[in-house]
């Protein structure tokens, strides 16, 4: 069986790019470093690097491992963590990973409730461009827990949020065919749109939402950030689909609603069992995070 120290030993070898640098790194001598691979090979059975020249590379059996790998020794950082939390010896760090969207509109109000109850346990958030982006960090071990949209065959827990609609944003003198607040997304076929950069999660949602109102959009502009979207659009450069709870306060641009409803649900989800701390914030996000904010329903409101 592997020990921590040989898988440690492969992730340094793997991301210095040398025996040398390796051993440099972990303070032991090379030869030291070598038996400990051979160890390590011999009780996965079979070769996980082959040592080129001037490099090392990786073998189908080592492209397999090192994920696992990275998860193993970020599983047991966590525990020297949580056990040193318990002793109060420090205050310890949440890691949150999520998508660009999602730490715009809905984490803020939790990370500062979240902030309020838990001073002395600092926050690292890590932001990825697609949900299939954010659920390979979590199976790799990047993260405490992830918030986005739930993954598919996810083995670990899961908690459920709510579900984010998604608005179309004009500039406020956009012409539309009614009054009601909805707008039919066929009606803006032949607009220019203000679209996302290819490989954003929110790209996808704009090109399906079009396709199934029997369109592909033309991008005017692509953003990569989800802030900028409805900026560029009640700017007039052209329509944008958006999530609900990016839309800022005091906005100046037209929200309206699709006829067909577009929506996303939201989760959060861990690895493995949540310890007191991630469990801790997972009961702060349901209470506070915002799927929906009041500003926004304000501006769909007419009643």
């Amino acid at each position: 069986m592997a020990s921590l120290r040989q898988l440690e030993y492969l992730v340094t070898v793997v991301d210095e790019g040398s025996f040398t640098k390796a051993a440099e790194v972990l303070h032991v001598t090379q030869p030291a470093l070598s038996h400990q691979m051979r160890a390590l090979e011999r009780s996965v059975g079979g070769p996980l690097l082959e040592r080129l020249p001037r490099a090392i590379r990786l073998t189908p059996m080592g492209r397999a491992m090192l994920p696992h790998a990275r998860a193993a020794l970020a599983d047991a950082e966590r525990a020297r963590c949580a056990a040193r939390q318990a002793s109060g010896l420090e205050h310890g760090e949440l890691q949150i990973a999520t998508v660009y969207s999602v730490s715009l509109g809905v984490l803020p109000p939790a990370l500062r409730a979240w902030r309020r109850e838990r001073p002395g346990v600092d926050i690292r958030l890590f932001e990825y461009r697609h949900a299939d982006e954010l659920r390979d960090a979590m199976l790799a071990g990047e993260a405490d827990i992830a918030v986005g949209p739930p993954p598919q065959a996810w083995d670990g827990p899961m908690w459920t949020l709510g579900i984010e609609e998604f608005v179309v944003v004009l500039p406020a003198d956009g012409a539309t065919e009614g009054d009601d607040g909805t707008v039919d997304l066929a009606t803006l076929a032949d607009c220019a749109w203000v679209h996302y950069a290819p490989g954003n999660g929110l790209a996808e949602i704009v090109d399906q939402a079009c396709g199934a109102a029997g369109f592909r959009p033309n991008a005017a502009v692509r953003t990569e950030q989800s802030a900028t979207a409805p900026i560029l659009a009640a700017a007039g450069l052209g329509p944008a689909l958006v999530p609900a709870n990016v839309i800022p306060p005091r906005f100046d641009g037209r929200v309206l609603l699709p006829k067909e409803p577009i929506r996303r649900e939201l989760a959060a989800y861990a690895r493995a069992g949540a310890d007191p701390v991630t469990a801790g914030f997972v009961e702060v996000l349901r209470e506070k995070a915002c799927v929906l904010p009041a500003h926004v329903k304000k501006l769909l409101s007419h009643d």
